[in-house]
C-alpha cells in the first residue's frame, strides 16, 4: 500500500468515525478546519481528526479555548517559532505538538 493510499484510508476512516461525532465536537472539528490560515487549518484540521472523538470533557473546553487563540499567536507556539508561554494552563497543547510529529500531508 502507498503512502497516498495509506492516507485515503486513514481519512475515510476517521471522516466514518466523525459522523458518530456528538454536535459539539462536530463543530469544534469544522472549526479546526476553517481557522483562516491554511497552515492553520492543517495542523488543527488533521489533530481535530484524528483525536476529537477521544478527548476528554476537560480536554475539549481546552480546545475549545486555544481556539479562541487567533492564528497570529498560536501559529508560531506550534511551529516552533516562538515557546509557548508558561502561564498558557492549556496542556491540550502538548498533545497538539506531540501530534504534529506524526503530521503527514
Amino acid at each position: 500500500m502507498t503512502a497516498t493510499t495509506q492516507s485515503n484510508a486513514r481519512l475515510a476512516n476517521a471522516r466514518l468515525a466523525n459522523n458518530e461525532l456528538d454536535p459539539h465536537r462536530k463543530k469544534l472539528l469544522f472549526r479546526s478546519w476553517h481557522r483562516g490560515m491554511r497552515e492553520m487549518d492543517l495542523i488543527l484540521g488533521n489533530f481535530a481528526e484524528r483525536e476529537i472523538g477521544g478527548l476528554t470533557a476537560d480536554e475539549i473546553d481546552q480546545y475549545e479555548r486555544l481556539l479562541e487563540i487567533p492564528d497570529t499567536v498560536l501559529m508560531p507556539w506550534l511551529t516552533g517559532g516562538e515557546p509557548v508561554p508558561g502561564d498558557i494552563g492549556l496542556p491540550i497543547l502538548q498533545k497538539i505538538l506531540a501530534s504534529r510529529q506524526t503530521l503527514e500531508f
